[in-house]
């Protein structure tokens, strides 16, 4: 069968791989739509630690079981649309015992510490697949990145008396922005995109802050009258935003950090102690958060053909890959069509 594979960095082959078989315990998925991420771009640039390559990149689905194994539960029938949970988790870590299976200390996630989703077939362990209703598999492949951005605004414990700052504004912004929203938050966007701005102003973000051409801080405290957001969400993974998500949030605030920065980051850490801050890492995301993206995306007509930068087929996914590391900033989700 067909798979995508990053064979070294710079590199992007399409190859021929058996089809898996499908255990007892497992489904074997029809792949039709795989969203390539941040972390798929860090590994064909070279630039993320955790991938030994050669590797199939992916964990971002929409599929359709194609069989079930014998000691599947029978809500999980043939021809169901789903997406995957693509984060394993041991049971025996400390993250485990407190029920942060997200955050399990042995993940490993398809498509980075073990081999992803581009491929035609892929069987997956049936606890892991997720029924999407009545979503298209082509827009289950938002639901994860979308899940992630969910699961920081969880992290934050966000509640309807706040003001909440998210900066970036790609998937994983949207999905915070969104559920900051339905918990009633006044949401303030930050990005360096005007597009992306528009984007997320049109799905309720009450304010938006380009900080390409604005004044970040006086803007901030123009908007809160001179308190600084209760919460900031980091979904850029920069040294500068690291900062700005610190020096910004109001005093007793909380700091939710949800991107991976790849240089060190120097801070005044006195603002930790003086503002008596919450600083909290957001790994992945919880069941819970899937489902919550599920209805949203079931209730509500977000515009996908703007959130669906690109669709492509396997020939052509290294091709998309440069043109989007060419220019990151344009770019929400490329799709890779199997189907």
């Amino acid at each position: 069968m067909k798979a995508i594979q990053i064979t070294e960095p710079s590199v992007m082959k399409v190859v021929d791989i058996e089809k898996p078989q499908c255990g007892a315990d497992e489904v074997l998925l029809k792949i039709h739509y795989v969203g390539f991420c941040g972390s798929d771009l860090n590994t064909y640039r070279g630039l993320n630690p955790m991938v030994k390559m050669p590797v199939i990149p992916g964990h971002e689905i929409g599929a359709e079981i194609a069989e079930t194994g014998a000691n599947v539960p029978a809500h999980l029938k043939t021809g169901m649309a789903v997406t995957v949970n693509p984060y394993t988790n041991c049971g025996h870590c400390p993250s485990c015992k407190n029920r942060r299976y997200n955050a399990c200390q042995h993940n490993e996630t398809l498509g980075v510490q073990r081999n992803g989703a581009m491929r035609e077939y892929i069987a997956v362990p049936w606890q892991k697949v997720i029924p999407i209703g009545n979503i298209t598999v082509e827009h289950a492949a938002l639901i994860e990145p979308m899940s992630v951005g969910f699961h920081a605004v969880s992290r934050a414990q966000v509640v309807d008396t706040d003001t909440v700052m998210v900066i970036g504004c790609g998937m994983v912004g949207v999905g915070a922005v969104v559920r900051a929203i339905m918990r009633g938050a006044k949401v303030i966007a930050c990005d360096m995109d005007d597009e992306k701005l528009a984007i997320v102003r049109g799905l309720g973000a009450e304010y938006t802050i380009n900080s390409a051409k604005e004044n970040v801080h006086e803007r901030l405290q123009e908007i809160t009258k001179g308190a600084g957001p209760d919460v900031v969400i980091e979904a850029v993974g920069a040294p500068v935003t690291y900062q700005m998500a610190v020096n910004e949030v109001a005093f007793t605030g909380r700091v939710v950090c949800i991107g991976y920065a790849k240089q060190d980051v120097q801070f005044t850490t006195k603002l930790f102690v003086q503002k008596e801050l919450d600083i909290r890492g957001s790994r992945n995301a919880q069941p819970e958060d899937f489902e919550g993206v599920i209805r949203y995306l079931e209730k509500n007509n977000p515009p996908y053909d703007i959130l669906i930068s690109n669709e492509v087929n396997p020939e052509q996914a290294e091709e998309a890959m440069k043109q989007w590391m060419e220019a990151p900033a344009k770019v929400f989700r490329i799709l890779v069509k199997f189907a």
